[in-house]
C-alpha cells in the first residue's frame, strides 16, 4: 500500500534513500562527462516550493564544473533590450555539462507577467515561441527536462512564517515573496495557462508534490535520473604513488612562527 503523502519521512530513512540517489548522481557525473552529453535541467514553481533545497540536495556529492547551477538576477539595461532568451542562452551547457536553472526563462509566463514586468503582447508572444524554441533546442542534442514543484497554500504560508521567524532564514523572504503570497490565484492562473501552452511532447512538464520537502526532494530526483538513460562507466581504481623521497624536505620546519588560526573547536 502507498504511503500517505503527507506522512512525515524520518530524517535517518530521508538521508538513507538519498545518499543512494547521490551515488547515482555521480554515475549520471560520469557518464555525462564520458559520452559528452549537455543536459538542462528547469526547476520552477512558487515561492517556497523548495526549489533551493532540492538543488542544494542534487548538488552535494557533485562537482560543480559538471553539474552548474544558474540562478539569474534581474536582468540588466542593457540584457532587456536583448532578444528575451538570449541571456539564458548564454549559460546553456557545452559538452559534458549538466546546467540547473534555479528558476529559467519561465518567469516570463510567471512573475513578469503576474507582477506587470512585461507587457500582455510580450507574454503572449513567449507563449507562442516558447515551444518553438524548446524543439530546436531538442533538436540540437541538449536533453531539456523541464520540473515543477507544486506546495499548497498551507505549506507555503507555514514556511512563510518559518522565514518571517528564523533570523538565518530571513534572508529568503523578500518584498517579490510576500507581493507573491498576495497574489496566490493570480500564479495560478499564470501556472495554469504556462502548462496548457508549454507541455510538449519534445520538452514535457512534470509537476512533483512538495508539501513534504523530503519526499519531494526524492520523488524529484528519482524522476530525473529515469529521464536520462545513464549507465555506470567502469573505471580503473586509483592507486596513490609513494612520495617522492629524492630531495628530503622538513615541510614543516618553515611554518614555525608563522600566524595560523587559532584552534577554538
Amino acid at each position: 500500500m502507498a504511503k500517505d503523502v503527507g506522512e512525515k519521512l524520518k530524517r535517518k530513512q530521508y538521508e538513507k534513500e538519498l545518499d543512494k540517489l547521490q551515488v547515482e548522481l555521480c554515475h549520471l557525473q560520469d557518464w555525462v562527462k564520458t559520452t559528452g552529453e549537455r543536459i538542462i535541467i528547469v526547476f520552477e514553481g512558487r515561492d517556497a516550493a523548495g526549489k533551493g533545497g532540492l538543488i542544494k540536495a542534487m548538488t552535494a556529492r557533485v562537482s560543480p564544473r559538471v553539474f552548474r547551477v544558474v540562478a539569474l538576477p534581474a536582468p540588466t539595461d542593457r540584457q532587456k533590450t536583448q532578444m528575451y532568451m538570449q541571456r539564458y542562452m548564454e549559460h546553456f551547457p557545452a559538452a559534458g555539462e549538466i546546467v540547473i536553472f534555479d528558476r529559467s526563462w519561465y518567469n516570463r509566463a510567471g512573475v513578469e507577467h503576474v507582477m506587470g514586468f512585461c507587457t500582455s503582447e510580450q507574454h503572449q508572444r513567449f507563449l507562442d515561441l516558447c515551444p518553438i524554441t524548446e524543439k530546436y533546442i531538442v533538436d540540437g542534442g541538449i536533453r531539456l527536462l523541464k520540473i515543477w514543484l507544486e506546495v499548497g497554500q498551507k505549506e507555503q504560508e507555514r514556511r512563510f512564517m518559518a522565514r518571517i521567524e528564523d533570523p538565518i532564514r530571513q534572508w529568503k523572504l523578500s518584498p517579490m515573496d510576500t507581493e507573491s503570497f498576495k497574489r496566490w490565484y493570480e500564479f495560478s492562473k499564470a501556472r495554469d495557462m504556462m502548462l496548457e501552452r508549454t507541455d510538449t511532447d519534445d520538452a514535457p512538464w512534470y509537476i512533483v508534490r512538495t508539501d513534504n520537502k523530503r519526499r519531494g526532494r526524492l520523488n524529484a530526483i528519482a524522476h530525473i535520473l529515469a529521464q536520462i538513460p545513464y549507465k555506470k562507466i567502469d573505471k580503473a581504481k586509483v592507486k596513490l604513488p609513494s612520495r617522492s623521497d629524492k630531495r628530503q624536505y622538513d615541510d614543516q620546519a618553515p611554518l614555525e612562527g608563522r600566524r595560523f588560526v587559532a584552534e577554538q573547536y
